[in-house]
This record gives structure tokens, sequence and C-alpha cells, in this order.
């Protein structure tokens, strides 16, 4: 493995020694990750080489055959899900909402780790969805049903939910699928403005140059396998491409950002 991981003595969420299995299925065995804090993390790899597991274990969406995820010094499965939800907000792919749900009622959601019996929606909850869905540029939606929004609409709502729950740290699972190319670097733009506000980011993504002009931390994968992670700069090369992708191409840099760019060879 190439690049420098964080030291899991300064990091909030960390992986150690996972194994992670579907049904009797091995995806990855012995894996170790940290999420440096305060970074924009990028998750990039082949179809099926362990990217969503690897997030829903972190997440505590999967439990883990062995090993154990750390989330603030403390295995995850041991806390409480209302405490880890406080911690940390998860945009799973393909979220589906109740029928007939407003965008507000949805986003509203968000609060459920912060009620209990004795303390019910507050003012302050009110401000939090209102804060959220300004951030996410969806307070205009506030009355529409979520069901008649476009998929670029939906993708926004959801992740003004994952805001209203107001944690440090966003997991998202390819949240620029099915949308366009506008959408996507709207969303995208949306992800690196709460990196730049402090909140600690990890994200699956299918595209390449996308990840190397957001990441600010990159783990490439392959076969349930970390290969390589570490900032964009110091990590992709042609040869990381051609082993993770099995892609021949030529590195370039982004006429726009600086950092590196993928252009594909011709396949003779």
């Amino acid at each position: 493995m190439t690049g420098k991981a964080a030291n899991t003595s300064t990091v909030r969420l960390h992986g150690c020694d996972l194994t992670l299995r579907y049904d009797e299925r091995t995806i990855s065995q012995g894996l170790s990750v940290s999420i440096p804090d305060g970074s924009f993390t990028v998750i990039v790899g082949p179809n099926a080489c362990g990217k969503s597991t690897l997030l829903k274990a972190l997440s505590r969406l999967i439990r883990p055959s062995a090993g154990a995820v750390i989330l603030d010094g403390k295995a995850i499965r041991q806390r409480p899900a209302r405490e880890v939800a406080r911690r940390l907000g998860l945009l799973p792919q393909s979220a589906t909402a109740p029928e007939g749900i407003t965008v507000a009622d949805l986003v509203a959601r968000g609060r459920y780790p912060h009620q209990s019996f004795l303390s019910q929606w507050s003012r302050t909850d009110e401000a939090m969805v209102m804060k959220a869905m300004q951030a996410a540029n969806t307070a205009d939606l506030a009355d529409r049903l979520v069901s008649e929004l476009s998929g670029g609409q939906r993708q926004r709502v959801w992740i003004a939910m994952v805001l209203a729950q107001e944690t440090p740290i966003l997991l998202l699972d390819e949240p620029t699928t099915f949308l366009d190319l506008a959408n996507q670097i709207e969303m995208m733009d949306l992800l690196a403005g709460l990196h730049d506000e402090g909140h600690t980011v990890v994200a699956v993504l299918h595209d390449l140059n996308q990840a190397c002009r957001y990441a600010s931390h990159l783990i490439a994968m392959r076969d349930g396998s970390i290969i390589a992670e570490g900032s964009p700069k110091d990590i992709v090369t042609e040869h990381l491409v051609q082993s993770v992708f099995g892609l021949g191409c030529i590195i370039i840099d982004d006429p726009v950002s600086g950092t590196p760019m993928i252009v594909p060879r011709k396949r003779k």
C-alpha cells in the first residue's frame, strides 16, 4: 500500500483489522483504515471492490465478522444507536422516503437523535431544520412532496436531513449516482463547502477525476483491500490507475484545480 495512513491515536473514526462479509462471502479481511479528522475523504475503486461495504461498516450499518470500528476511542458497537447518530450521519445509496412525506417533514427526521421523552421538539430543532435546508438549497421546497422532486432535488433533501442531525462526521455512499453532470458538480460543491466549514466528509465515488478534484484524502480499493491512500497529488499515478481499474491512461494537471486528471488511452 502506498501513501501514509493517519495515526489512529489522533482520529475519531477508524477500523481495525476488519473482516467484512455478506452471507458466506468474504469481502474484506484484515482491513484497517483511518479517516483523518477534518478531511474530505473519498473512497474509489472498481465495482464490487468493497467500497460501500467499508462505508457501511464505518457507519455501523453492518457488523464486522472480526475486528472493530472505533468511534471517539470506543468500539462503535458499544455505543447506543442514538449516541452514534449524534456523532456521525449517513446518506446510504438509493435512500427512499416514506410515501406522502414533505421535504420539511423528512428533513425534520434528522433531529431524531436529539429527541427524548423529556426533550421534545423545540425552537432549536426548528432552527436547525431551517439552517440545514438553507445549507442544502432546499428551503424553497419545504412544502413539496419528496416524491414530486427531481433526482438532484431529492439528493439535496437527503443531504439536508443528514445536516439536520448536526453531526461532525458525514458519510455518503455514491451521493452523485443518477445525477446529471450539472447536479453532480452542485452536489460535490455542497460537500466541499461542508468540509470547509469543519465537517469530516467521507464519500464513495465512481468518478476518479471528481475524487481527485475534491478529496483531501483518497482511498483506492481493489478486491476488498486498500491499495493506496493519501493526497491525490501524492498517490494518483498511471501505474495506480492501471493497477486498480485496469485502465491505461495518462495523468495531466486539471486546468481548473491543478489536481491530477485522468485521460484514458485509446484502446488498441
